[in-house]
């Protein structure tokens, strides 16, 4: 096939690129990446919209090292005060955003591409629900994508405190504090995490380092481990069939395509589509009406004023609310520890699904009632507990959360009861695509 002439040509035609080529070949597996990962990786024909997501968020993984790399240049992890009695750090944003040549941009970009990632990451995980991409044989790929997702949650976290402003603070603070409810080894471990008794410079430098570098390398390996395991096993479709199954004389898929030049060109479509919508953000409304940039974080962090409303940014607050939610006292732990025991499980149950969920068939379009029933409620109560953990503490507004938050995990923990008797449709044999 045209696709996979590669770099063949030119090493053959002794020219100075094809020697150079032959050089690097003998003591680097270029060509023969080139080949396993694109040119002769062959992905099912039938793709659609919900496969855009993936690489989407390995753009936004680029941007997001690529303007935290221009931003470390000039940001000062300081959480002492300077002349004008502002702290350091606090004012090195604002010299970011007022003095440094199109600083303002690297910023917003850096801010507004955080809410990208989870978004994409979001759509990414839910595609998966959709087509049974967590089911045998992507297992492993699964698990790595929801560590992915935990280090991406841990990443967003530590960079939340580093502006210094209000919410950043008064955030940090609630959040260090939850560790404290960990029985015997929960204050040693707040302190730990803090780096003092009180969230302070120390806190501040610690932050620094595990957003600047622990995470990003440990999130990096993780990334590379996930695609490594996808091309391994192969990508899934929406028909759940496995392409591997049907090949032809020469071991090529039947109902497969090579990922390049065919998935690239339209994964482009999907770059320029969302580069559009980044964008138009980014210009128009970079603080996403106060979702991507809260109202007090344009204010310097101060230890002696509370702000009236504490909440996580956006991405947090379902998980948030579920943590607001268990207000019981169990086995003589108090509600404190349950909340964040809750709060841990509704992300680590995620890791779990490839095991509970029972269907003989993969993808959302061959299974019944009950699973898509399921997904529909768990989708909607996912969306109230967002916008509950947003809104401040409430009685109804508990209320309400205490039931999204049942339903929530019921979705997962009845699977292996609800996907066994739930009805289904046959597998096609090859896949389908109009």
């Amino acid at each position: 096939m045209a696709a996979n002439t590669n770099f063949e040509k030119y090493k053959s035609d002794g020219s100075l690129a094809g020697n150079v080529l032959e050089w690097v070949d003998a003591r680097f597996p270029a060509t023969a990446m080139w080949k396993g990962h694109l040119s002769e990786y062959y992905a099912p024909k039938n793709f659609n919209f919900w496969y855009f997501f993936g690489s989407l968020a390995l753009l936004v993984l680029v941007i997001q090292i690529v303007t935290g790399i221009f931003l470390v240049m000039h940001y000062k992890p300081d959480a002492s005060l300077n002349a004008a009695g502002i702290p350091v750090a606090f004012a090195s944003v604002e010299y970011i955003m007022r003095d440094v040549p199109w600083g303002w941009l690297v910023r917003y970009m850096h801010s507004t591409g955080a809410s990208a990632f989870f978004i994409v990451v979001y759509l990414h995980m839910f595609r998966g629900l959709l087509y049974g991409s967590y089911r045998q044989p992507r297992e492993l790929i699964w698990v790595f994508g929801v560590l992915i997702f935990l280090m991406l949650m841990a990443e967003a976290f530590f960079g939340y405190l580093l502006p210094w402003g209000q919410m950043s603070f008064w955030g940090a603070q609630v959040i260090v504090n939850l560790f404290g409810a960990i029985p015997l080894i929960g204050e040693p471990l707040s302190i730990w995490v803090r780096g003092d008794f009180v969230i302070g410079d120390a806190t501040l430098n610690r932050f620094f380092s595990f957003h600047v570098i622990a995470i990003p390398l440990v999130l990096i390996g993780l990334v590379a481990a996930h695609i490594l395991a996808l091309h391994e096993v192969g990508s899934n479709n929406p028909d759940g069939v496995e392409i591997k199954k049907h090949k032809d004389e020469k071991g090529i898929p039947l109902d497969g395509i090579p990922f390049h030049p065919y998935y690239t060109v339209k994964d482009i479509v999907g770059v320029v589509v969302f580069l559009m919508v980044f964008s138009l953000v980014l210009f128009f409304a970079p603080e996403g009406g106060g979702y991507f940039l809260e109202y007090n974080n344009f204010f310097p962090a101060d230890p002696l004023k509370t702000p009236p409303h504490i909440a996580p940014v956006w991405y947090f607050t379902p998980y948030y609310s579920v943590l607001r939610a268990m207000v019981w006292n169990f086995f003589g732990l108090d509600a404190k520890f349950w909340g964040v025991v809750g709060m841990g499980a509704s992300v680590v149950v995620f890791a779990f699904l490839p095991w509970l969920d029972r269907s003989p068939v993969k993808s959302i379009r061959y299974r019944g009632p009950i699973f898509k029933s399921f997904l529909t409620i768990f989708v909607i109560c996912f969306f109230i507990l967002g916008y509950l953990g947003t809104q401040p503490p409430s009685f109804w507004g508990e209320k309400i959360s205490q039931v999204c938050t049942v339903l929530y995990f019921a979705f997962f923990l009845l699977m292996p009861w609800y996907s066994k008797i739930d009805k289904y449709k046959p597998e096609p044999e090859r896949v389908t695509w109009k």
